[in-house]
Order: structure tokens, then C-alpha cells, then sequence
């Protein structure tokens, strides 16, 4: 009887470890489906709606915000559909009371990184030459890796947008290159397979 007991009360608090750690990653009790680049004019730091139980200050400071952003594909027919998206049941701000334009731009630009690098891939996979499906997976994570290691450099060269000249210089250089890569903002692109 006492191990049977036992077993129910183990079985019960790992399953609210499981739940606990399932909801910081995913806030599924405030859920938010996930916004495409082209609603990011509409994004406010009030869409950040993840949790965060664990971390309460970076660097000592209590303003801070981490925005979740991922490039999705998915082949079609004769094209293959690649997009940007911003993931608010994801994202968080830890003070809520340090909203500020600031902070949200410098987030912001967290998802014109993605952005940037989903036009990337489009731009290299619509260049005429024939590859396989295998080929153009190979090439998305490659260039996906490639804004990971962009997306933490840019963080640590802002500071998290603490050394505004930076903040400014990125800002400037990544709009720049979102408008050279701008015919490629549509998600479809045409595969060219061998």
C-alpha cells in the first residue's frame, strides 16, 4: 500500500515538473499563435506573452526581453514556401513595468534578422540552378546556422542594445539589406529540381 502511494505521489509531482517545464518553454495557458514577418508593424511588447521563471536579471539589469523567431519551410508542388515567424507564447519580458521603445526595437530586430536570412534563402535557391530537395534542405541549415551565430553576435555587439552606436549601426545595415534583398519577399519560391 505505502509503495503503491508512494508511486501515485512521485507520478503526480513528475508530472508537474513535465508541466512546469513544458509551460516555460511554451506559455500554453496564454497561447498566441505564431505572426509572419509581414505583422511585425503590429507586434508590441505586450505580445510577449512567454514566461520566464528562472532568469531575473541579465547582466544585472532587470529590462530585458527575449523574442522567439524561427525560419519554416515547407515544399510544395514545384516551390517550396519559406517564412519568418515571431512566436509570442514564446517571448517574454521579464519587467514588465520596463516596456519601452527601446526595448521593443531592438527585439524587432531580432525578427528582421530572420527575416533577412529567410529572403537569403530564397534568393539562393530561386538563382536558375537546378538542386535536389536534399540540396536545398542541406543549403536552409546552413544558412539558418549562419543566423543563429548573426543573431548572437548582433546581441553581443549591442550589449542588448545597450551601446546604442552599435544598436544603430545594425539597425541601419540590416534595413538596408532587407530593402537590396526585396523582391524576395514573397514565401514562394519555384524549385529548380534536377
Amino acid at each position: 500500500m505505502k509503495k503503491k502511494y508512494l508511486g501515485i505521489v512521485v507520478s503526480f509531482f513528475l508530472f508537474l515538473l513535465i508541466a512546469f517545464i513544458i509551460l516555460t518553454k511554451v506559455n500554453f495557458l496564454n497561447y498566441r499563435s505564431p505572426k509572419t514577418y509581414n505583422e511585425i508593424d503590429r507586434i508590441t511588447l505586450n505580445d510577449f506573452r512567454g514566461l520566464e521563471f528562472f532568469q531575473n536579471s541579465l547582466y544585472g539589469n532587470e529590462h530585458f526581453a527575449y523574442i522567439k523567431t524561427t525560419i519554416d519551410y515547407g515544399f510544395e508542388k514545384d516551390s517550396i514556401k519559406v517564412e519568418s515567424f515571431f512566436h509570442p507564447s514564446s517571448s517574454y519580458v521579464y519587467n514588465r513595468k520596463a516596456f519601452s521603445n527601446e526595448l521593443l526595437n531592438h527585439e524587432l530586430y531580432h525578427f528582421k534578422i530572420t527575416e533577412l536570412y529567410v529572403r537569403m534563402i530564397k534568393m539562393q535557391i530561386s538563382n536558375g540552378k537546378k538542386r535536389s530537395k536534399n540540396e536545398i534542405e542541406y543549403l536552409i541549415d546552413e544558412l539558418k546556422n549562419e543566423e543563429r551565430q548573426f543573431q548572437l553576435k548582433y546581441d553581443d555587439d549591442t550589449f542588448h542594445s545597450y551601446v546604442l552606436h552599435e544598436q544603430k549601426k545594425y539597425e541601419k545595415n540590416i534595413d538596408s539589406l532587407l530593402t537590396f534583398y526585396n523582391n524576395f519577399k514573397n514565401p514562394k519560391v519555384r524549385v529548380y529540381e534536377k
